[in-house]
């Protein structure tokens, strides 16, 4: 009776010359454990199959710099987690191009949609009016916080120094600007978006 050590060696020698009945033996032994163990990596079945038989193609082809029995696991193992690892940094490469593409589109289509939208010189006139009219009806601290900041590109610690108020102060009152003009101009507010995008 030829107990299993004695078979594997056996098996083994004949895969190392080139048996492929014993290379099938191997396959089986070891297919379904290699498979769990691509799948622990990147969770996707059809493709850890995939992988898992390229390893064992891999052994196949470089079965002559196997020189134990626990090299073919080893090989295996390696291999495989080798693979799916590339797996995983090729898939983070691609979502990331992905993400690109659809910026991308993103893009396209607000400049289609915009170049879909004609502004004549009295909606322009219009529009300005309106944003005009709102800033003007902002209380007069708050309003002069309002153009420092968007219109003169000033920074928070430059308007409380000019202003010689507090920072929380400034703070406050563009807090109090974006929500004064934010109600005032809600009904349009798409409409100044891409007025503004457009010009």
């Amino acid at each position: 009776m030829i107990i299993k050590n004695d078979l594997e060696s056996i098996h083994f020698e004949s895969f190392k010359k080139g048996d492929q009945g014993a290379f099938a033996y191997f396959y089986d032994c070891y297919f379904k454990k290699i498979q769990a163990f691509s799948i622990s990596f990147i969770y996707d079945k059809e493709e850890a199959e995939n992988v898992t038989q390229e390893a064992f193609l891999h052994l196949w082809e470089n079965r002559d710099t196997i020189e134990s029995i626990n090299g073919i696991t080893s090989f295996l193992y390696t291999y495989t987690k080798s693979k799916c690892l590339n797996i995983i940094r090729h898939n983070k490469v691609k979502d990331r191009f992905k993400d690109d593409i659809l910026n991308q589109k993103e893009k396209e289509l607000d400049t289609e949609i915009l170049n879909s939208i004609s502004f004549d010189t009295l909606e322009i006139s219009e529009l300005e009016h309106l944003i005009n009219g709102s800033i003007s009806n902002l209380p007069p601290k708050t309003r002069e916080v309002f153009i420092k900041k968007r219109f003169e590109q000033k920074k928070n610690v430059e308007i409380a120094e000019e202003m010689q108020v507090t920072l929380k102060a400034v703070e406050a009152h563009m807090t109090k600007a974006l929500k004064l003009l934010r109600n005032s101009l809600s009904d349009y507010l798409t409409l100044i978006l891409l007025f503004i995008y457009n010009n």
